[in-house]
């Protein structure tokens, strides 16, 4: 349980939040809503004591399980079941049994007690019964077999994040503060866990953009207004806050139209007695009725800003800019790309699609130069300029403030020119002097795309985009992502940032590049496929593909990317 009273939550000279208090009781799971900036990844990581209140008290009984939108790094040596069985403390348990077991080959009574104690301990803890269900928390987040027994530090981005999830789901005590748990899972992830915390007795404190899961889980819901600083606290599921808030609007706009009539009317006679010295003080008296009416009338909504985002007029460039020839890549001995062919023309559109772990990231990271093949070569064509926005936001730097990074990113701007850029993506007053480290993830995703504005790049490297924005920031990003004359590559899991991009070709996990369909769409979603205990993946079945064909891995359809790419 967490009880928070009377909380202020200051950023810099910013009063965030202000006079806080409610309760989080087992069975309670709330939706903790508001746009970007509003204070919500903020108030998470306070009720899970990564932030001191300015005042108030924060009291929490146990220790709550928080999966933070930037999880604090883990030791990249440990392995993936190690770090999910480490939420228990079943890791040590583990390491101690095999280490006593190893010991028992001298056949000592001592080594035989300390055997004994071991497994003892690890009994204690959950034991075998405990370690399946590590494994399938881990298969319900869609981690395959094979990586369970990989260090963490030869994983994709998104499959470090479903660890971190795996883990905080399974320790078995505390209040779930979950921050965009959604980010990087495919349909049947998310549908997994949408089951998992629609079930959760534990209280459970969720920030989501994800409508569909906050509609199936949440039964209260706490909606952060930056304008006042306050949260709203409404104990109802998401549809009926929707329909309620939507009333409340309603009820207020009959309410001030009705007492600005009233007030209209009023003031008209006022005006009209005002001429006779008879009727001056009944005049005045009906000025301040008028008043008082408006006065009384609860303040008007304001509407939410949005961003204004564009993306970058591309500098000229030759016909195929960016290509690739057989580019190969391994982590710790697991290939993640082989033999990669890729031409990406002047205007061109392009997705690539796969599950985590497929090399998605790894090949935009090649792309970008951000990496080194391990075999093949990046074609760098006639003019090319690259904009890259990472997943993980690691071109933007902790300690930088926000209008350093953008005057690195732009050195050709005035810091007029800075502050009117970053006023556009909602970066305003003292906002440009923020450290990047203290913004939400939806900031850190603004400023990303701001650095790309006046870049002048003629080929956009976007990894997954649309991750952490507010619904109205993402309905910005693509109609920017619809409109942008530049040639794009895309890794996304995102239905709507397909449908925005309109790619003219996609490349698919298994090397081939085929033209784009709309049954791509489908595979976007990207069903687990099963890996089993090796770890190969399903073949990819391509639209129009016969059964037959179907069940044989590599059967290209369509064309293949082995195209001149300028050597």
């Amino acid at each position: 349980m967490i009880t928070v009273r009377g909380v202020d939550v200051r950023v810099g000279a910013r009063l965030l939040l202000s006079d806080l208090s409610f309760h989080v009781s087992p069975g309670d799971r709330i939706g903790l809503v508001g746009r970007n900036g509003a204070g919500k990844t903020t108030l998470l990581n306070t009720l899970a004591g990564r932030v001191r209140p300015e005042a108030g008290s924060v009291a929490v009984t146990g220790r709550p399980r928080h999966l933070a939108q930037d999880p604090r790094a883990a030791d990249p040596e440990v392995t993936v079941t190690d770090r999910i069985l480490s939420a228990r403390g079943l890791d040590r348990a583990v390491r101690a049994l095999r280490t006593a077991e190893a010991a028992m080959a001298d056949g000592t009574e001592r080594a035989m007690d300390a055997c004994a104690r071991a497994e003892a301990e690890f009994q204690a803890r959950g034991g075998y019964a405990a370690e399946a269900e590590a494994a399938r928390v881990a298969a319900g987040l869609g981690l395959p077999t094979r990586v369970l027994d990989q260090p963490l530090g030869v994983l994709s981005g998104g499959q470090r994040r479903r660890a971190e999830l795996a883990r905080v789901l399974f320790a078995d005590h505390g209040t779930l503060l979950l921050d965009e748990p959604t980010n990087h899972l495919d349909a049947d992830s998310v549908g997994w866990l949408r089951s998992f915390l629609a079930n959760q007795r534990e209280g459970l404190v969720l920030i989501s953009h994800d409508t569909s899961l906050l509609a199936a889980v949440v039964n209260r819901v706490f909606h952060l207004d930056p304008h006042r600083a306050t949260l709203d606290v409404h104990n109802t599921g998401w549809h009926t806050y929707l329909a309620q808030r939507d009333s409340e609007e309603r009820r207020r706009a009959r309410e001030r139209a009705g007492a600005e009539r009233k007030a209209a009317a009023l003031n008209a006679q006022a005006d009209r007695m005002r001429a006779n010295v008879a009727t001056a003080v009944a005049a005045k008296n009906m000025a301040r009725r008028a008043d008082r009416l408006l006065a009384e009338l609860a303040p008007v909504r304001r509407r939410d800003k949005v961003a204004r985002i564009r993306l970058p007029e591309p500098a000229p460039c030759g016909r195929t800019p960016l290509g690739a020839v057989a580019l190969t890549k391994s982590y710790g001995g697991h290939r993640v790309l082989d033999g990669v062919d890729l031409a990406v023309d002047r205007g061109s559109r392009l997705v690539v699609l796969g599950p985590n772990g497929a090399g998605k990231t790894t090949l935009l990271r090649l792309l970008a130069g951000r990496e080194t093949p391990d075999g093949g070569r990046v074609v760098r064509g006639h003019g090319l300029r690259i904009g890259y926005f990472a997943q993980e936001h690691d071109t933007l730097g902790p300690a930088d403030t926000v209008r350093g990074h953008l005057a690195a990113a732009a050195p050709h701007l005035t810091d007029g020119q800075v502050r009117s850029v970053l006023g556009a993506f909602l970066f305003t007053g003292d906002d440009a002097d923020k450290r990047v480290g203290v913004l939400s993830g939806g900031e850190k995703t603004r400023l990303a795309l701001a650095g790309l504005v006046h870049s002048g790049a003629n080929v956009l490297l976007l990894d997954e985009p649309t991750n952490n924005l507010d619904p109205a920031s993402r309905a910005e990003v693509l109609a920017a992502v619809d409109t942008c004359p530049g040639a794009i590559v895309m890794v996304t899991h995102d239905e709507g940032a397909l449908r925005a991009l309109r790619p003219d070709r996609v490349l698919l996990p298994d090397g081939d590049e085929d033209l784009w369909s709309e049954e791509y769409l489908e595979l976007s979603r990207w069903p687990r496929r099963d890996a089993g205990a090796t770890g190969v993946a399903a073949p990819v079945t391509r639209p129009g593909t016969p059964p037959a064909a179907a069940a044989t891995p590599r059967s290209p359809s369509g064309r293949r990317a082995r195209r001149a790419t300028g050597g």
